[in-house]
């Protein structure tokens, strides 16, 4: 199963929010949720397809699942709150309907109130009427609980917003259905409803539903009335175009609020000149070899800098010697000189700019010093520079210090970064945001703890001016204990310069301008009318602008050569241009003498364009002269406007391709990503396997360690073994008599120390040797002679047929009795003798023996056990 979760996994996202296995679809709910929330702004990839197909969310917010459906309504209320007013605008169709009908009716408290939260996001985006109408068919649902909580959406609507912000109208026409409903349920909702509603409307209300209730609902109306007659309605949740419009005021009320501080004296002083009071033995003296002389030469020059306000010249040279001098291998130059270069840069203010590239760098080398004074003073010297200049400025200078190899130069580069950031009033761009957030994250994880500290603290100035959301991308990878520390800096930072969202995009300038011309087109046809016997020139002629008395007049053209447009543009090749047509030209009296007159070819240049003297005050002789002129500017007119359609349909081509490049490249952004992604997850894999390999051939190897551990404990073993069984053959030995003792012993043989008798069959030593050898399967057998036969015999045999020895003392200590021992033996061998032939005395007699034999053996080694405690 583990196999199969891990291949929905790589599934497309539209496939597992539509997967019938609801742990499939719960999932990918919470994956989204994630990644709206890690959202930077909401015009980022992850918001793309749910606003290309925003009928996806019908089916999530409806899920059949009670926990998918949970995990689906947060989906939904990330992809609001992050997505911004467009997200609301294209899902709300979808989602409000389904919202009512399976969300606010939920069984699960958590995922109803979820639902109804979404609602009044849906309301706060935009605006409550879309949201009202949509649940207002919902009161007439046949179902009395989608009914009851229809309407408690709506009293939190009201409860929320407030009746000034939602139009109560259309609910106050349903309360009356509200109030004759079946349900119990349904009438102590509308109650609370109507409750609500009165705090804002009052008795003005009662007019539009009171009288269509009944007297008891009245009467109980009238006393909760009376309850909260006395209670302000207030608004307790804003909608969006609210809280920008509050925000813009409680902005300018901090900004006029504001302490000025110090006010700014600069403008006040004179400029002084300060190159004219340096003498020529200082540059002599500050480069001499004696570090004295370069420190008073320095000393002088400070004394001369240290103004209020400096003329501007060029100090280019001066600057460059500076900058030589923070090289210094004295300290005490190098304080002197930061001093004089602070003087310089707020003496100069915006002049010093010029020279930020001279002396930024050196100044900021020399921060490796560890010693406080000289830090504090190339500080004061770098705020100067900065002061001059601009965070883009120096941004790029600051982030290759934060790469320097000297902890110490990273350290103050960093407190200086801080310190841009505190005073700069103009917000860092998204690149510059980025470069920061790049170097800066990098020196979380330094080996110096003060580093860290104030790289976390440049994090969280930064995050103060560009705002939470902006900065999530960027510490998005980092542990816990960095966000925090960064979300403490955030909160106590003070800064001066707080990013703005972009202002709205003015409405295109086109529009206007392309119809100023139509209407300055159109003029011409009150002006031609104007010499029209049946029409008074004055209405006319009081919305004409007076002529420009700077034009010169032109030559009329013809008539005829009006009358033929056509005819022209073909003798011209090329189509008659609209901007020949005047709004103050008027048409000309088609006479005898013109008309026989052969047109004229019209100047380029000029047209047909002409002032008040090219216009005949003789009113025309037929309706024919007149309409021809109108027809053309109307074709002009029509042609203008056929070029303008055809313009902005090439215009709307050009951006729907250009929005299809768009997504297309975030569509390959996005693969790419998954590829990453999927890259990442094959090396984690990798690892993994190689790990576990890994472990197994250590385990592998421990097992073969222990196998031959085993081994030698199990051949020691055996040989404690042998040696016990070697112990035991030498106890025997040394229990039976001596072998002197037993050689003139007719009927007994020495056999290993041990008395044997001569009488014993070979088949009765065959059977004890079979005995033995069942006894014992590890014994090492030893081969014996006997004068029956050549049996043999193993060291852990039973005990041999030895007589039977009065008591259990060895005959070896017991000296005195051996030779009775001995006479007693022979007599029984004797006897053994006369029963050889009867094989069950013989074994009986050879338990007897061994029996015996054990018995001696174990007070044997309890002798020697008490010898050993004594």
């Amino acid at each position: 199963m583990a196999d199969a979760e891990e291949d929905y996994s790589s599934l497309p996202l539209t496939d597992r929010v539509t997967h019938k296995i609801w742990k499939v679809r719960k999932q990918a709910y919470e994956d989204t949720t994630k990644e709206f929330e890690k959202s930077g702004s909401e015009s980022d990839s992850c918001f793309r397809l749910w606003l290309n197909d925003p009928s996806i969310w019908k089916g999530i917010v409806a899920d059949s699942n009670v926990a998918a459906q949970q995990e689906g309504i947060n989906c939904l209320h990330a992809f609001l709150q992050f997505g911004g007013p467009n997200a609301g605008v294209r899902s709300r169709p979808h989602t409000i309907p389904a919202l009512a009908e399976k969300g606010i009716v939920s069984t699960k408290a958590a995922t109803k109130a979820k639902a109804i939260d979404v609602l009044l996001l849906y309301i706060e985006l935009d605006t409550p009427a879309p949201i009202i109408d949509d649940l207002l068919p919902f009161l007439s649902h046949k179902m009395p609980k989608i009914v009851a909580a229809t309407t408690n959406v709506l009293f939190t609507i009201y409860r929320e917003f407030g009746a000034k912000t939602a139009n109560p109208k259309p609910v106050l026409q349903q309360l009356p259905k509200l109030f004759a409903h079946g349900d119990k349920n349904v009438r102590a909702e509308a109650v609370n409803l109507t409750v609500e509603l009165y705090k804002w409307l009052k008795d003005g209300m009662k007019p539009m539903f009171f009288n269509d209730l009944k007297p008891v609902q009245q009467k109980e109306l009238d006393e909760a009335f009376e309850k909260v007659k006395g209670e302000p309605a207030k608004q307790t949740r804003l909608l969006r175009s609210q809280q920008a419009a509050l925000a813009e005021s409680a902005a300018v009320e901090d900004e006029a609020d504001e302490p000025e501080g110090e006010p700014d004296t600069f403008d006040l002083f004179e400029p002084v000149d300060v190159s004219s009071k340096i003498s020529k033995d200082f540059w002599d003296q500050i480069n001499s070899s004696k570090w004295k002389d370069r420190k008073e030469s320095l000393d002088m020059l400070y004394g001369i800098v240290n103004v209020p306000r400096i003329k501007e010249e060029d100090f280019s040279e001066l600057a460059r010697v500076l900058a030589k001098s923070m090289k210094d291998a004295n300290i005490t130059v190098v304080i002197v000189a930061a001093n004089c270069v602070e003087c310089l840069a707020k003496g100069l203010r915006a002049a010093f700019g010029k020279y930020r590239s001279i002396i930024f760098v050196p100044t900021a080398e020399r921060l490796k010093e560890k010693k406080q004074n000289v830090a504090d003073a190339l500080g004061a010297a770098l705020d100067g520079i900065f002061n001059s200049t601009s965070l883009a400025d120096v941004l790029e200078d600051t982030m290759e210090l934060l790469r320097h190899k000297n902890p110490q130069v990273k350290l103050e580069s960093l407190r200086f970064l801080i310190r841009c950031l505190r005073t700069t009033r103009v917000a860092p761009s998204k690149p510059e945001v980025k470069t920061i957030s790049d170097n800066v994250t990098k020196l979380l994880a330094d080996t110096l703890e003060a580093t860290r500290t104030a790289a976390a603290e440049a994090m969280g100035t930064l995050m103060k001016i560009m705002g939470e959301r902006a900065m999530n991308p960027f510490v998005d990878g980092l542990d816990d204990i960095r966000k925090s520390k960064i979300k403490e800096f955030f909160e106590s930072a003070q800064v001066k310069a707080k990013d703005k969202p972009p202002a709205p995009a003015p409405p295109p300038a086109a529009g206007p301008t392309s119809k100023a011309p139509l209407k300055k087109k159109i003029a011409p046809k009150g002006s031609t009318t104007q010499s029209q016997p049946n029409r008074a020139p004055g209405p006319a002629g009081a919305g004409r602008a007076p002529p420009d008395d700077s034009m010169t007049p032109v030559k009329k053209a013809p008539v005829a050569q009006k009358l033929a447009p056509k005819a022209q543009a073909s003798k011209l090749g090329r189509k008659p241009q609209p901007a020949l047509a005047s709004p103050t030209r008027a048409a000309a009296p088609a006479d005898d003498s013109t008309a026989n007159n052969p047109p004229s070819q019209p100047k380029l240049s000029l047209g047909n364009r002409g002032g008040l003297t090219s216009r005949t005050l003789q009113a025309p002789q037929s309706g024919k002269g007149v309409e021809t002129p109108r027809a053309a500017d109307v074709s002009n007119f029509a042609a203008e406007r056929a070029e303008l359609e055809r313009l902005r349909a090439e215009r709307e081509g050009l951006l729907a391709e250009n929005m299809g490049h768009r997504s297309e490249k975030e569509k390959l952004l996005h693969e790419l990503s998954d590829i990453r992604l999927q890259n990442a997850q094959l090396i984690e894999e990798h690892t993994r396997d190689v790990l576990s390999i890994k472990a197994k051939e250590t385990q592998l190897l421990r097992l073969r360690s222990d196998l031959q551990t085993a081994e030698e404990n199990l051949e020691k073993k055996q040989r404690e073994v042998d040696r016990l069984k070697r112990e035991l053959a030498r106890f025997s030995r040394a229990s039976s008599p001596a072998a002197t003792d037993l050689g003139d012993a007719p009927g007994h043989e020495s056999f290993g120390g041990y008395p044997r008798e001569r009488t014993v069959s070979a088949t009765g030593l065959s059977g004890m040797v079979d005995h033995s050898q069942r006894a014992s399967a590890l014994s090492r057998p030893r081969n014996r002679s006997s004068l029956a036969g050549p049996p043999s015999y193993g060291l852990d045999d039973s005990p041999s047929m030895y007589p039977p020895r009065d008591g259990m003392r060895s005959p070896i200590s017991d000296s005195g009795s051996s030779r009775e021992k001995l006479q007693g033996q022979r007599s029984d061998s004797d006897a053994r003798t006369s029963d050889i032939a009867d094989p069950n005395e013989n074994w009986r007699r050879a338990a007897q023996v061994t029996s015996q034999l054990k018995m001696r053996i174990e007070q044997m080694k309890a002798r020697q056990h008490m010898r050993g405690v004594s």
